[in-house]
């Protein structure tokens, strides 16, 4: 077998993906055959379960190899990027499973990313098909606007539909319901072993793309050899076997829904429960079918205080809480219920953190835990340079590891400064250890990016005060997080303006112009005659978030 060398993927030394193959950490085999290998064991267990019903291990492999075939046969070709841009469902895992199958790359950008983030990374991976939801076109048209995208590339050509609810008339638009039904088992599994053949350990797997921090999102090549067994260690951590049903109500593609959701679930022959993303059903759901683990983020957590939580959680053996620091409130009520309470901390550029089960509560309650692997490895270093700094003291987390990536897609320039000289991957969090019975508990304290986290989805400060500064009217910007009891932090804009007052229709009609995802809107704007400096010239972007704190009702 001959890889495919692709020069803007930087590659793992080669010392270490020998180490990796050899421990079994990494797999030789393409992530989609790890999948039937499952599916065969586990055939007729239930595999999924979504709003409007359920399918077995058996079924979503044989429907998974014809949507494959589908692809295959209409002209998608092993490597080739997909955009996904879909919600929750069976048929979502059904396009999921059959991109990998035909050998290409699932890019798991947003249902919320608009032209200003589709078209980059759209043009930076080369994407040849674009997969949408089409439920609900009287809110947000994704057919008109993915055929917009592809009228401005030079790549994309293939357009697919989920849960598309109009008369299939376009000639252009597949919907995945129906794609490949008439393909028979026996060559829909030829046609997948074709494009499987050629797909080794160190080929790209996934496309996941990073919170931004440079302007829009950074593409995270995620490899055939570790991004499964990423989601077996998840598994493994936390005991979950072929009698565990899970529950993801946050949106699936995205890394934490792949690795802890569905890859996490089904390495093991689990049943994941896929509701929508809101609130009463998902919560009925994880009632009627015994759901016994799930995790919650940060815009979640006061799910947990309702009334229709005590129903949910009476199956439930393990809650895992992720996105901020847990208040002792809904801790304590998580475990009032009967549930173990444990704590995480991700990436989609690689390592994970969590609590264990055993930890003492003082821990669970107040860290994010060790490493997920024990292969994995942590510093703490002062900020900006490459020395560690003691146990107990605050500096910024760095880490590498087996499914932690050595470089961004194509960035060399940001890789430079992104990983240290030996290779380990500067979060860009500020971070501590303790140090419990010789395992090395990490506490988030804060981060050193500028970012904005608003219900888990981070917002680029440096990028959005670079969109707003393109309104005519506004001579400089800043955005800062405010505090949000429910999202966990929402952008509130300073503007040095001219002209006609400005307010927050304004500049939303503004950024929708601009194709921007309406989750980094801005929900505040203050009007200043000029922005705060620090001594040295910075803005004061620590002034101006208690001064924005301050104006907040109590």
């Amino acid at each position: 077998m001959t890889r495919r060398v692709d020069p803007r993927v930087v590659p793992y030394p080669p010392a270490r993906v020998e180490r990796y193959l050899s421990s079994g950490v990494w797999d030789e085999i393409p992530l989609a055959q790890s999948f039937r290998a499952v599916a065969e064991r586990f055939g007729p267990r239930t595999a999924v379960i979504d709003e409007k019903g359920s399918v077995t291990y058996r079924e979503l492999d044989l429907r998974s190899d014809q949507v494959a075939a589908a692809f295959a046969m209409g002209g998608l070709e092993p490597g080739d990027p997909v955009l996904f841009q879909i919600g929750n469902s069976i048929t979502s895992v059904v396009a999921w499973y059959a991109v990998l199958k035909a050998g290409g790359i699932p890019v798991a950008t947003l249902a919320g990313h608009r032209a200003h983030e589709i078209g980059h990374i759209s043009n930076l991976v080369g994407a040849v098909a674009h997969i949408v939801d089409d439920s609900t076109p009287d809110r947000f048209d994704m057919v008109a606007f993915a055929r917009e995208q592809a009228a401005q590339s030079g790549t994309l050509r293939l357009l697919f539909t989920v849960g598309s609810v109009r008369d299939p008339e376009a000639i252009d638009v597949e919907a995945i319901e129906t794609l490949g039904a008439d393909v028979d088992r026996q060559g829909a599994r030829r046609v997948v072993d074709a494009a499987q053949a050629g797909l080794g350990p160190e080929d790209v797997a996934v496309y996941q793309l990073s919170g931004g921090t440079t302007g829009v999102p950074k593409v995270i090549p995620r490899l055939h050899g570790e991004y499964w067994n990423n989601g077996l260690a998840w598994a493994t951590a936390l005991s979950r076997t072929e009698e565990s049903v899970t529950c993801h109500a946050a949106p699936l593609i995205h890394n934490a829904g792949i690795t802890c959701g569905l890859h996490g679930t089904h390495s093991v022959g689990g049943c994941i429960v896929l509701p929508p993303t809101e609130r009463s059903t998902a919560l009925r759901m994880m009632a009627e079918h015994g759901v016994d683990d799930t995790i919650f983020g940060h815009g979640m957590f006061n799910w947990i205080q309702s009334e229709e939580y005590e129903p949910a959680a009476a199956a439930l053996r393990t809650v895992v809480l992720s996105g901020a620091k847990v208040p002792e409130e809904v801790f304590a009520r998580v475990e009032g219920l009967g549930a173990r309470a444990l704590q995480t901390f991700g990436m989609g550029e690689g390592m994970f953190t969590l609590t264990p089960f055993d930890a003492p509560r003082e821990l669970r309650s107040t860290t994010v835990g060790p490493p997920l692997a024990a292969d994995d490895e942590v510093r703490i270093l002062e900020p900006g340079g490459e020395q560690e700094v003691s146990d107990g003291e605050v500096g910024e987390l760095a880490c590498r590891g087996w499914y932690t990536i050595p470089g961004y897609f194509s960035s060399g320039e940001h890789n430079a400064s992104a990983f240290t000289a030996d290779g380990f991957f500067r979060t860009g969090d500020l971070a501590r250890v303790t140090v419990h019975d010789g395992q090395r508990f990490i506490s988030i304290e804060g981060r050193l990016k500028d970012l904005i986290n608003r219900g888990g989805e981070k917002i680029n400060a440096e990028e959005l005060e670079g969109l707003l500064r393109r309104h005519p009217q506004v001579q400089d910007a800043a955005v800062v997080a405010m505090p949000d009891k429910v999202l966990g932090e929402r952008v509130c804009a300073y503007l040095v303006t001219t002209g006609p007052r400005l307010d927050v229709p304004d500049l939303q009609e503004h950024l929708e112009a601009l194709g921007v995802a309406k989750y980094k809107w801005p929900e505040r704007v203050e009007l200043i005659d000029q922005l705060p400096r620090t001594q040295v010239g910075k803005i004061d972007k620590k002034g101006l978030r208690q001064r924005v704190v301050g104006a907040l009702p109590a």
